[in-house]
């Protein structure tokens, strides 16, 4: 998956200009609930702005707060310059950036403007790709780190004619095993499937449905 694919297009990201005053910017974030937005001078992009971003360079300044809301831009407060990535990159790549800001600025090479992806759509693609908005049998359990043990497992879905919502797998390095958090539509044969797991060498942690 790539960025280009979970991102918010131009025309639906919320965004300030580098001209724009403190205040508006400041009204804008109150009134649509946003956390953060791009600054951006013409197309481009410069950086962040958020209200911590505002209130800590007005605690920095010596201006009254309607003088410094005022007479103070977004470009004059933006940080967070290096918080954007390129819409050819992979999903995964996104991921390091949440750790310390909610938004990141989609670019291309110019570093154009070209999209944002908030953490809350990050959110959404792992709720996707676990299936929670789909009810199933929830199996988890391990394996040893070894060549061909996923291809068993497909093995194993395959002559229990299971149908696959989502699977997962964890790494476990430092323990030489592997855990895996496979969902499966619900039937009437998933004690025989773990037991035949169990068999061919996975150990089962926990069986729900969820």
């Amino acid at each position: 998956m790539f960025v280009k694919s979970i991102m918010k297009p131009v025309h639906k990201s919320f965004t300030a200009k580098k001209d724009e005053g403190l205040g508006e910017v400041l009204d804008r974030l109150n009134t649509k609930n946003l956390h953060a937005m791009p600054v951006l001078d013409g197309q481009k992009f410069i950086g962040m702005i958020s209200k911590e971003i505002i209130y800590h360079a007005f605690f920095e300044s010596d201006q009254e707060k309607n003088l410094f809301l005022n007479e103070n831009t977004a470009g004059d407060v933006a940080l967070y310059r290096d918080l954007s990535i390129h819409d050819e990159e992979v999903f995964e790549h996104t991921l390091p950036s949440f750790k310390g800001f909610p938004v990141l600025a989609v670019v291309d090479e110019a570093q154009h403007f070209k999209g944002l992806i908030t953490r809350y759509d990050v959110i959404e693609q792992f709720e996707s790709a676990f299936g929670v908005k789909k009810k199933g049998i929830r199996i988890a359990f391990t394996s040893e780190e070894s060549e061909g043990r996923i291809e068993r497992l497909g093995d194993i879905i395959k002559s229990y004619h299971e149908n696959v919502i989502s699977l997962a797998t964890f790494d476990e390095t430092d323990k030489l095993a592997r855990r895996i958090v496979l969902k499966i539509e619900k039937k009437d044969n998933i004690d025989q499937f773990t037991k035949k797991l169990e068999k061919m060498g996975f150990r089962i942690l926990s069986v729900k449905e969820v």
